[in-house]
């Protein structure tokens, strides 16, 4: 029974993981991809050019699913503590 709470508390942890994460490495790849496509068509191989564009991509996508992003956390935070009670066994 033991085995079954803490492999389902893992499974939630790991999809809420790949649920905020999710956004914000899309963005960075998507950002990746199109400079590097850039980079290759115009033969510009210049170092900022790369981490400059995804870190203001990256802070942008932060802010825009940030609300989202912490309801999630705070709603598998909140159903984990709830949940605590009933794991303990007398």
């Amino acid at each position: 029974m033991y085995e079954n709470m803490v492999l389902g508390i893992a499974n939630e942890a790991m999809m809420v993981i790949l649920l905020i994460s999710a956004p914000v490495l899309g963005a960075a790849l998507i950002t990746g991809l199109l400079i590097s496509i850039l980079q290759a068509t115009t033969q510009l191989q210049e170092m900022t050019l790369v981490f400059v564009p995804k870190i203001v991509i990256v802070f942008l996508v932060i802010i825009i699913f940030g609300p989202w992003m912490l309801n999630i956390l705070t709603g598998f935070t909140h159903d984990l503590l709830v949940s605590i009670p009933s794991m303990v066994t007398n």
